[in-house]
């Protein structure tokens, strides 16, 4: 019996070359085999980032997708341990019933392809490090994995990490793996700390085009110490070549959508965002701005939006994601005007860039 036939005789294998382990030692068994073999497998989950960069070529697929599930929660103690392909959807539903979240704030690619929600799988997510809007106050998806277990190139299992931060000696692979999109590790399991959830939010919209100026309030923003949570900047849709939905996106009551404006998040309760928004209209000199203000109720809609990129639904162009420091910003913001669609998050240091696909030349 061949060495792949034998493999088939224990995972299930469909037409396409891809395998489906049932579970951590039959990733084991596989990859030890394609080790052996000296041949490389591209290592998959439920394909919900796959047209994000470069394509893989190897001679095989394995496909942890059958690894799902939550293997244990403890509210009290802040963390919950999950199987790769668990979908982030599942584990927010489970949080949600005590009130926690993961905090580093999700992104929901899901729009971007197809116009609707499909944030993919844990293990997805832990290999793109793609962490939402609180990315310069709480840190990335590497900062909220407390451990995992996955398969290395040679098919031994390997473990890094706890449950706690304190359990985490030696080198912390968590740092490494994450954002590796699954070249490093076949991930099994992963640990991750939760938060308890803020009571409410305000969203202040302050409207402004001068990119000097809105960088100066990034300024601000960031080094207040009224915990700023979330800070973008969504210019005016002026170029026609592009699919123009910022207006129906953000439709809220309190909401000029049609005109550029900045927007900053509070959270906590009612009393301590009242004290907060208050200091920041000192802090920034409100009072000499045009601003509005978005309750809870449209607050965390609006967020939600800015997570889910809904600016770039169903586009057929090249998104670009590009971290900068700050204090270039305002000068990619007068190089972007009326060429590209783009928004700026994380208090000005994330651009997401919708760039056309090069025209052939007649």
């Amino acid at each position: 019996m061949s060495t792949k036939t034998k493999i088939n005789s224990q995972i299930f294998q469909d037409s396409n070359n891809i395998y489906y382990p049932n579970n951590e030692l039959e990733v084991s068994e596989l990859i030890k085999e394609f080790y052996k073999l000296d041949s490389p497998t591209e290592i998959v989950g439920t394909n919900s980032k796959n047209y994000i960069g470069n394509k893989t070529q190897s001679a095989n697929t394995t496909s942890l997708s059958k690894l799902s599930g939550i293997v244990d929660y403890k509210p009290e103690e802040l963390y919950i341990k999950v199987k790769a392909c668990t979908p982030i959807i599942e584990i927010e539903k489970k949080l949600e019933e005590y009130n926690q979240e993961l905090a580093f704030e999700t992104i929901d690619f899901g729009y971007i392809e197809d116009g609707k929600s499909n944030k993919g799988t844990v293990a997805g997510y832990l290999s793109c490090n793609y962490a939402g809007s609180r990315r310069f106050k709480v840190g990335s998806v590497r900062d909220h994995i407390l451990g995992f277990r996955g398969i290395n190139g040679k098919g031994e299992i390997i473990k890094s990490g706890g449950t706690v931060v304190k359990n985490v000696t030696g080198y912390d692979l968590s740092k490494l793996i994450t954002g590796s999109f699954g070249t490093l590790v076949a991930l099994t399991e992963i640990t991750l700390k939760v938060l308890p959830k803020k009571d409410a939010s305000n969203t202040v919209v302050i409207y402004i085009n001068e990119p000097d100026k809105i960088f100066e309030l990034f300024d601000k923003l960031s080094s207040s110490s009224s915990e700023i949570s979330g800070a973008t900047y969504i210019p005016e849709e002026k170029n026609n070549d592009f699919i123009t939905n910022k207006h129906n996106i953000f439709k809220f009551n309190d909401l000029r959508s049609g005109v550029s404006f900045l927007a900053f998040r509070v959270e906590g309760d009612k009393i301590s965002i009242d004290e907060k928004v208050k200091i920041l209209k000192k802090e920034l000199n409100l009072n000499e701005l045009d601003f509005s203000i978005l309750d809870v109720y449209q607050s965390k809609p609006f967020w939600k939006k800015v997570n889910n990129l809904e600016l770039f639904e169903k586009t057929k162009n090249n998104v670009l994601r590009l971290v900068i420091p700050p204090s270039h910003g305002s000068k990619l913001i007068k190089y972007l005007e009326n060429k590209h669609k783009y928004y700026v998050d994380w208090c000005g240091s994330l651009f997401w860039i919708e760039v056309q696909k090069k025209r052939n030349k007649k």
